[in-house]
């Protein structure tokens, strides 16, 4: 690496997200280093769920295949109350989403991390740095220099960039000064996983239990394994409710005695908060360093998963001279309201189970009662709003949505076929060999958007319709800072 460089990006945590970040990077040929405190990963279960959004980025980042292979898909995701009556539940998690993979798959996050780390480590054998707890970091004009405690004793590493992936506690986030904002949901939770000796015996579906008397989850995890989840109530002590004698009364009512083994337990406390900036100079957050949210959409590391896609692609842009570096201030703009908006359907959902008074219970049955009653009632979680600020086209039909990936009858899928980068198609390609058997897909959303052309950025969010002309030059205009 020139320049004394050692690398173009640093990234601080070596989960999901920065690891996805990565090998998103590093497939860009940006050169990447991850720093990870821990010396292996985690063993033991945390996310559960990843969508259909978020494995086209595991496609990308060269583990979808691997994750697919002990995923697992729900029947449906219901929410019963106390009686067992289904207030609202949510079907169709196996069919194919817009991202060209099935909409819900439930995972077990060590195997996830293990397929991500296998696919960095075939584009960037020397990338991942295990054991590496970061001390302090400097910023100047040029880049940013940090320095680690490793099992070599200390070392010190230069990057034009650095990106704190590094948890809901982030070390780089508190050195920055930067804090949250706090949207107002905080609560703790048992959490006891199992590994299960007979599936029969559980729950095909995914439940949330609204039962004020204990607020319940129960959720398939990745291949071999289940969740529960328990509400800490008022009065109750982690040490109390994780003792295991309670945890085998709390699972009682299940019947599933002889049919699990619990692999753990622990305390956590769901929240929801928002760091204040996602960047700082040369130095930005991603996943749960930038954001938190209740688990209850689902959209944990889905979230991580998104940050890293938006990010990946500027970065590489910026550090090899192709982009002006004000196209990074885009990256907060465009992910924060997406990201609101998936924790405003997790605090709802949140609101929705934890509720523990009975008055309170009833009332919101009654008004679930009337909804469905009346045909209000979603039969799935909402499409997140599309992008309304930053690297996009504005006012040009489609400028923000995403775009889907198509796919053909052998299985094909696009990403695969058109590669890395941005695309752009203009309709009279929809006719020819380079879209195979994708050109008429294509063809109808360019008609159903009244549109010539349309410049599809690295992340797969359109940047805007137009004349294939007029994009170009608007693309270029946009990267430059123009």
């Amino acid at each position: 690496m020139s320049g004394g460089f050692d690398c173009d990006v640093l990234i601080v945590g070596g989960g999901p997200t920065g690891v996805t970040l990565a090998s998103l990077l590093a497939r860009h040929g940006v050169g990447v280093i991850v720093a990870e405190k821990e010396a292996d990963i985690f063993p033991l279960p945390r996310a559960a769920h990843i969508d259909h959004e978020g494995m086209r980025i595991l496609q990308e980042a060269g583990a979808a295949e691997a994750v697919m292979a002990t995923s697992r898909s729900a029947d449906a995701y219901e929410f019963r109350n106390a009686r067992g009556k289904v207030l609202m539940a949510f079907s169709g998690a196996a069919g194919i989403g817009p991202g060209g993979w099935p909409v819900a798959n439930m995972i077990h996050q060590p195997s996830v991390e293990a397929a991500l780390r296998a696919a960095l480590a075939g584009r960037a054998p020397d990338a991942l740095r295990s054991g590496w707890e970061m001390h302090s970091f400097a910023e100047d004009a040029a880049g940013v220099t940090a320095t680690f405690a490793t099992p070599q004793g200390e070392r010190t590493l230069r990057a034009r960039y650095l990106v704190g992936a590094d948890g809901a506690r982030s070390p780089v986030r508190k050195a920055c000064g930067i804090t949250f904002e706090d949207l107002g949901f905080e609560e703790p939770w048992l959490v006891v996983d199992v590994l299960v000796d007979d599936p029969a015996r559980l729950p095909t579906a995914n439940l949330q239990i609204c039962d004020p008397a204990r607020p319940t989850t129960c959720v398939l995890m990745g291949e071999g394994r289940h969740r529960w989840e328990f509400m800490i109530l008022p009065g109750e002590t982690p040490e109390q409710v994780s003792a295991p004698a309670n945890v085998e009364r709390l699972l009682a009512p299940w019947n599933v005695a002889g049919a699990v083994r619990i692999e753990r337990t622990a305390v956590y406390t769901f929240r929801a908060r928002i760091a204040q900036n996602w960047r700082q100079g040369r130095v930005l957050l991603a996943g749960d360093a930038a954001h938190q949210t209740p688990p209850f959409a689902g959209q944990g590391m889905c979230s991580g998963l998104r940050d890293a896609a938006n990010l990946a692609w500027k970065l590489a842009a910026v550090t090899k001279g192709e982009a002006d570096d004000t196209l990074l201030d885009t990256y907060q703009p465009e992910r924060a309201p997406n990201l609101r908006a998936t924790i405003d359907m997790a605090i709802m959902m949140g609101r929705m189970v934890c509720t523990t008074s009975r008055r309170g219970a009833w009332m919101r049955d009654a008004k679930l009662g009337l909804a469905k009653a009346l045909g209000k009632l979603p039969d799935g979680p909402p499409a997140y709003p599309p992008l309304s600020a930053g690297a996009i086209l504005a006012g040009t039909p489609g400028a923000g949505s995403y775009f889907p990936q198509f796919t053909g009858t052998a299985g094909e899928r696009l990403d695969d076929a058109l590669g890395e980068g941005f695309w752009l198609i203009d309709r009279r390609d929809t006719a020819t060999a380079r879209l195979g058997p994708f050109g008429a897909d294509i063809a109808r959303w360019l008609a159903a958007h009244g549109a010539e052309a349309v410049l599809v950025r690295p992340d797969r969010y359109v940047f805007g319709t137009g004349t294939a002309a007029a994009l170009e030059k608007a693309w270029a205009a946009r990267l430059s800072g123009a």
